[in-house]
Order: structure tokens, then C-alpha cells, then sequence
């Protein structure tokens, strides 16, 4: 009888780290396995009991394989067995040197759990290199690396400005997530115009991608703002734990969205019951699935199920599984088709009319006058992709244009997102009743201006880099999304479920 078994799903990610990541098909297995083991144990919350439960056939391993439990003729695989099963011990705070079923339960939970969250995080298109890099093995020397990194480029940016023939002084310089941001005092106010010009030359002799370079008016007199992209090596993640810690506080929104942290490192929070819908639109890799993760996980962790329901649609069938589990979706199910994702619509425009038509026999003109008389859950419907389920059936827009004129005074709310920000997918009718728009890393400046109605979001870094506009403000606010993986997640439905 084998120790650890897999899925098929299992099976594919590991065939797929052997061919495109390792690019040896021939290697061995246990390699993969370990690395999974590896992602898992860098998350703090301990593997889900789900991941006992096999969906597709895998295959089988023995401790022989995975470990090296007993030999070192593996393959070169030397005995670890000892040195994890004492790591497992530590991690979950038991003794599994006196249970071997016990100790072969986990380290399948934390292999089928690592091997989840490198299906979920990496693709065969990008560098498995780049991935181990930031996943396992590479820690950013925030303090000791940026500030050499920042000294350097301070003598570059001030020998740039003179080649653009400027004249001005560095009053402040600080170190922010990604960018560093330069505080330049301007002796000559003409020298503004020649700044906002030379900005693309300043991006080529600082060796930085075109166009990420940007500029602000500061609030003192003659000061300007330059913020300068690190090299990725230097940047700082945006850790999940940031959004437990603000779920945490009292929040006076009604229904709070935290989307991540300011360019400096300041938690970033709105109220989606005032936008009160949202468009979210970036390419693949961008990380607009993890900003809707986000979202939803923000609404998990402040609210209970009596105060807010989700209605779920996902064409692709796979970004919303984990949420299946959630007692009071709407309509009892996640939308994974074109017929299901119609039923939750449709029923969504009944529920608004229900409603809107209860609001009259009570006397009330919304939902806010509604919630002293009644309770009702507010309602966030989310749609995972868009442009997918309007090329299936372009119907489904006529719904969607009727809750995105309406449904706020019923108290629902959308959450849109795509991949493709083109006119086709968001018309016109949408666009004019979705005030609120965010754009991660887009390929051209038209998308830009399809999503934020101004250029921009072409030369973002990706990755949760954002630019989020809002109604009350002119300009489209920067913004780095955190990093979650499943486990966050499932946190954050069992809070809820609580």
C-alpha cells in the first residue's frame, strides 16, 4: 500500500513543472514533489482537510520516493525522512515520530497544497526560475539592497535632469514598494513643462522600462514629484497578513473593498456601496484574479452572511471553486455556464424589482431607509470574466445594463472583470453607469483609455500593479495589489462561514 497519492490535476502540474519549469520531462518526480513541499510549509496556516479527498486518478508514491526514507540510491536521493518529519513536527506542533499514518496524512496535505499553489501562481509561459526565485528561495534585502540601489540611482537621476537641461535639487527621497519616489525642488518654473517632455529620456538613461516613469505636482510651492521603478529584485511584496490586520479594525464602510497598499505602503481601502460598481480589467498575468480574490476576501473577513450575499459567475469554471462552499450564495450555486449565468442575472433583476416594489409599500425611496425598517443582505455579484460570457451570448448585457442603472438603490452591486477591455466588451451602456474602474497592466494605451479613459495603464509593472479611478477624485490613484493564495482564501470563507 502506497504512503502519498495524488490526483490527476496533481499529476498534470507536476508533468508540467518536469517539461516547461525543470525542462527535463525525464526527471524524477520526487523533485516536484519536494518543491511543493517546500511552498507549502513557507504558508503559516496549516493544509485543509479537503485535500485528503482524490478527484481524478493520480498516482501512488512511497516514502522511498518522496523522502528517501531508508536509502540514498535513489536517483542520488540522499535519506531527508528524519529532517522532515522533525520540520512537520515543529509546523504543526506534534509529535509525528509516533505516528507514522498520522505523519504520512500531512505531508500528502502538503504536497497536494503546494502543488495547488504552484498550479495557481505559475504558468509554463513564464520562467520557473523567476518563480522559485520569489516563492521559496529569494528574500529581498529591503534594508541593505534598495538603499545601495537608491544611493546609485540618485546620482544617475541628478546627471539625467542636467542632460535635459534641468536644474533643480533632490530635497527627499523615500523607498516605496516598488518605486522610490523623489522629492525635486523646480528653481525655474518652466522647468516643470521640460520635465513632464523628458520623462521618456529620463526612463532611458536610468535603464527603466519606457513610460514608468511618472510625475506628480507636490503640495509645497515649487516642488514636483519623480516616482522611479525599483529593479523587481528590489521590491517589497504586499504580504496577505496586511488584509487580515485591516479586516480586523472597525470599519465604517458598508461594504469595505481593501485592494492593497499606496505606492509608499499605506493600506488602501473603499466603500463599494458608494462606488457602487466596479469594472476591473488587466491582461494575463497582471494579477486581476488575485485583486478580485481580494475583494471578496475584504467583504469575508468585515461582514456576515447577514449582512452581504455573493452571486458568483465564472465562465472559466476554476477562479471561484473554493467559494462553492459559502452557505447563502445566490442562487445556491457559482455560475459556470452561459444558462447559469443567465439564471443568476435574470434572478437578479427580479430580486431589484422585488425589492424596489417592497420599498414602496414601505414607504421608502432606497435601501438605506430600507435597512432601519427591515433586514436584508446587500448583494455583490461578481463576474469573473466577461468578455467570455458576452461572446457566448451577447443577451446577457441587456441584465447587466439594467442592475448597472438600478440595482444600487436596491442595495446589489457589480463587480466586473476582463481580460480584454476592448468596446465590444465594455459598451457604452456599461460604461456610463460603472463610474469606478480598475486597470492592471494592459497591452496597449487604447485599453487605458477603454478602462480609466486616460493612458497609463500600458506602462504599469504587473503583478497587482494597479491604477484605480475613483468619482471624487481626478486622477487615477496607484496602487500595489497583496499577495494571496488559497489558503487565504479559505480563511477567509471559513470566517465568514463562522
Amino acid at each position: 500500500m502506497a504512503d502519498i497519492y495524488t490526483s490527476h490535476d496533481d499529476e498534470n502540474i507536476i508533468e508540467q513543472v518536469k517539461t516547461y519549469g525543470f525542462r527535463t520531462p525525464k526527471a524524477p518526480k520526487y523533485r516536484v514533489l519536494r518543491l511543493a513541499l517546500a511552498k507549502s510549509l513557507s504558508i503559516d496556516a496549516h493544509p485543509d482537510k479537503d485535500l485528503d479527498t482524490l478527484v481524478g486518478k493520480g498516482s501512488e508514491y512511497w516514502l522511498e520516493q518522496v523522502t528517501g526514507y531508508g536509502n540514498n540510491k535513489n536517483d542520488g536521493a540522499l535519506d531527508y525522512d528524519d529532517a522532515i518529519r522533525s520540520v512537520l513536527s515543529v509546523y504543526h506542533n506534534e509529535d509525528l515520530f509516533n505516528s507514522d499514518a498520522r505523519y504520512k496524512k500531512l505531508l500528502q496535505r502538503h504536497i497536494r497544497r503546494g502543488l495547488r499553489e504552484i498550479r495557481t501562481s505559475w504558468n509554463r509561459g513564464h520562467s520557473f526560475i523567476h518563480w522559485l526565485r520569489e516563492e521559496l528561495i529569494f528574500e529581498p534585502a529591503i534594508e541593505t539592497g534598495s538603499i545601495i540601489n537608491t544611493e546609485l540611482e540618485q546620482g544617475q537621476l541628478e546627471a539625467a535632469l542636467k542632460e535635459i537641461g534641468i536644474s533643480t535639487e533632490i530635497k527627499e527621497s523615500k523607498q516605496g514598494i516598488r518605486l522610490n519616489k523623489y522629492a525635486l525642488y523646480l528653481a525655474n518654473i518652466h522647468h516643470l513643462d521640460t520635465l513632464k517632455k523628458g520623462l521618456s529620456k529620463l526612463s532611458f538613461r536610468l535603464g527603466v522600462p519606457d513610460d514608468s516613469i511618472t510625475l506628480e505636482v507636490g503640495s509645497e510651492a515649487g516642488i514636483a514629484n519623480l516616482y522611479i521603478p525599483r529593479d523587481p529584485e528590489f521590491w517589497r511584496i504586499v504580504p496577505a497578513q496586511r488584509l487580515n490586520e485591516w479586516a480586523i479594525t472597525k470599519r465604517p464602510e458598508k461594504l469595505p473593498i481593501w485592494l492593497g497598499c499606496t505606492v509608499m505602503g499605506d493600506d488602501f481601502a473603499m466603500d463599494l456601496a458608494e462606488a457602487p460598481h466596479i469594472l476591473i480589467a488587466g491582461a494575463t498575468g497582471s494579477g486581476k484574479t488575485v485583486c478580485l480574490h481580494s475583494m471578496l476576501c475584504s467583504l469575508l473577513l468585515t461582514l456576515s452572511s447577514s449582512q452581504v450575499q455573493l452571486a458568483l459567475i465564472d465562465p472559466k469554471g476554476t477562479e471561484f471553486s473554493l467559494y462553492g462552499k459559502l452557505p447563502n450564495l445566490f442562487g445556491g450555486q457559482i455560475g459556470r455556464n452561459i444558462v447559469e449565468a443567465a439564471d443568476i442575472l435574470n434572478a437578479l433583476v427580479d430580486e431589484m424589482e422585488m425589492r424596489n416594489q417592497h420599498f414602496i409599500e414601505l414607504g421608502v425611496r432606497n435601501y438605506e431607509e430600507a435597512s432601519h425598517k427591515i433586514q436584508m443582505p446587500r448583494i455583490v455579484a461578481v463576474v469573473e470574466e466577461l468578455a467570455d460570457l458576452l461572446m457566448q451570448s451577447r443577451d446577457l448585457e441587456i441584465p447587466l445594463v439594467r442592475l448597472a442603472q438600478k440595482a444600487r438603490s436596491a442595495g446589489i452591486h457589480l463587480i466586473l472583470a476582463t481580460q480584454r477591455p476592448d468596446s465590444a466588451t465594455f459598451s457604452g451602456l456599461l460604461r456610463s453607469n460603472i463610474p469606478v474602474r480598475i486597470a492592471l497592466r494592459v497591452q496597449k494605451h487604447t485599453e487605458s483609455n477603454i478602462i480609466l479613459d486616460t493612458k497609463g495603464a500600458e506602462a504599469l509593472l504587473g503583478k497587482g500593479d494597479m491604477l484605480v479611478k475613483l468619482t471624487d477624485k481626478p486622477d487615477p490613484i496607484r496602487l500595489h495589489g497583496a499577495k494571496l493564495t488559497d489558503d487565504n482564501i479559505a480563511q477567509a470563507i471559513a470566517h465568514y462561514c463562522r
